[in-house]
């Protein structure tokens, strides 16, 4: 027993000695390689004074619109206007037929004349009477016969005078003319038929005067209360006198050339659609503008002091709200949860909280990051200012983060980096239709749509058009671009006829599904 007692720290001292020398014999692991810091552009931020720009979806109105109605019954001799033309003020519309307003006149012509003819014979009857009766050679009762009878004859060229001129004006309304220089519609009468004027077929057309021309919009409720907000927390500054301009933008994307200036907001909200109306006056000598018409109107004048500014694509949506990726002091990353305003111009968005001034601000190579590790960070190249005029390619872009337009399947392409494409043969101009490939391995939707979109489309315009356009280019497990296809690109007319409002919508929830389904990636 002590012998094995003795045994046994030698057998743990032998065990621990073998144990020390496997391990001395171990050849040691090779260091993990750690990656290269991602290079990525960023911008310092640089508070600066933009314009407030609301835009609203307007529709034109006459700024003077006439319902042309008979005044009197007959039949239509003429149609004097050309349906459709520009009429002048004064100039013949309608003729009716003008022979029993005629005949009406010359018989109230006649009834004056006998009636004027009555008062010359109790006028002078009264002349003899008048001093009898004063030196009592006839009684007091021939007289004030005398009398009545010179006043009833007075009173009857009163009201025989009246017939003429009530004649005279029917046979003036028996010729129908233009009130005010506009736009005559279509005769609801055909000639030969005959007008009643106390029935509907009164009604012939209408002249609506165009130059100069409302433009009529509505702005509810909500809107009303967040500025108000705004300007109590000096995030806005309305202009002086609410002195605003109204700048418009044409269905196909054009500028409209002339400036308006707000004239009338109504003083009650409506009922039905908790909004109010507000309405803008605009020149339009050349009649480029009809009423009816649907524009965009941009209202000017407010400003946006010390606003910060970030381009759309640095903003991202996460699974509370949006976030940039700032990058610190020592060059390492970090996510900044923000609330974002009003897009500014096509490419930029307001940052409302989250930033201030100094701050550096990942704007490219966004997709690279990773929050707490360090970043190669390029200073952006310095922008022109975005003018305070409202874009001509329509409505701003929102903003984007990695997922992009997608079709009715719901298969929305994810952004990843953006390779510029290179010029060759296959790919669509800048302006005009065509196609565009074979796509590159790593090459976007996005980049291609910014390539090729048409002056006065917007982006999502384009990033829909071009999915809808090419279903099978995209991969249904990420939904990326399939590489080695060819794009059909649609061209200027087809894209311009996408709904903008429906593309943005479509863009917002391909970038929420896409963050939602990613959310935890990072």
């Amino acid at each position: 027993m002590p012998a094995v007692a003795l045994l046994r720290p030698t057998v743990a001292v032998i065990a621990l000695a073998a144990l020390i020398a496997g391990c001395s014999k171990e050849e040691p692991k090779p260091q993990q390689q750690q990656r290269p810091a991602p290079e990525v552009v960023v911008q310092t931020i640089a508070p600066r004074d933009i314009p407030f720009t609301p835009t609203f979806v307007a529709q034109t109105e006459s700024s003077q619109q006439v319902n042309i109605v008979a005044r009197v019954s007959g039949f239509l001799d003429k149609i004097a206007y050309q349906e459709g033309d520009l009429v002048k003020e004064g100039q013949l519309l309608f003729q009716l037929d003008p022979k029993p307003f005629q005949a009406q006149l010359e018989a109230a012509r006649g009834e004056l004349q006998s009636q004027q003819a009555r008062f010359t014979t109790s006028q002078a009857n009264l002349g003899r009477v008048k001093p009898l009766a004063q030196e009592n050679a006839l009684s007091q009762a021939d007289l004030d016969k005398a009398q009545g009878e010179f006043d009833s004859a007075k009173a009857a060229v009163f009201s025989a005078q009246a017939k003429v001129r009530e004649a005279e004006l029917n046979l003036g309304y028996a010729t129908i003319r233009s009130p005010v220089n506009g736009l005559a519609s279509r005769s609801q009468q055909r000639q030969g038929a005959f007008i009643n004027s106390m029935s509907e077929s009164a009604n012939l057309t209408y002249v609506a005067a165009v130059h100069p021309i409302w433009v009529n919009f509505s702005v509810s409720q909500n809107q009303t209360a967040k500025w108000r907000n705004e300007v109590a927390a000096k995030r806005l500054i309305m202009p002086k006198d609410n002195q605003y301009e109204v700048d418009l933008v044409m269905s196909d994307g054009t500028q409209y050339p002339y400036r308006g200036r707000i004239s009338f907001a109504d003083p009650s909200f409506s009922q039905d659609t908790g909004s109010f109306m507000v309405r803008a006056v605009l020149p339009n000598p050349n009649m480029e503008l009809r009423p009816g018409m649907f524009v965009t109107a941009y209202v000017i004048g407010a400003i946006r002091p010390n606003a910060i500014v970030v381009p759309q694509l640095a903003v991202q949506q996460g699974p509370n709200g949006h976030l940039v990726y700032a990058v610190k002091e020592d060059g390492t990353a970090e996510i900044r949860p923000v609330v974002v305003g009003d897009y500014f111009g096509e490419k930029d968005i307001v940052i409302l909280t989250g930033l201030a001034a100094g701050d550096r601000v990942v704007v490219e190579g966004v997709l690279k990051v990773v929050p707490g590790q360090p970043v190669k960070a390029t200073e952006a190249k310095p922008v022109a200012s975005a003018p305070s005029a409202p874009p001509t390619s329509g409505v701003a872009a929102p903003p984007t983060g990695t997922p992009e337009a997608g079709g009715p399947q719901g298969k929305r392409p994810v952004a990843t980096t953006l390779v510029a494409p290179q010029a060759g043969a296959g790919r669509a101009a800048s302006s005009s239709a065509g196609s565009y490939g074979p796509v590159r391995t790593g090459e976007t939707l996005l980049a291609i749509a910014e390539h090729v979109k048409p002056e006065r489309v917007t982006l999502e315009q384009t990033l829909v058009g071009i999915y809808r356009a090419n279903p099978n280019a995209f991969s249904p497990d990420h939904h990326g671009l399939k590489s080695g296809v060819v794009l059909a690109i649609p061209g200027p007319a087809e894209l311009a006829a996408i709904d903008r409002r429906a593309a943005v919508e479509e863009v917002n929830a391909a970038r929420a599904k896409w963050a939602a389904a990613h959310s935890g990636a990072r």
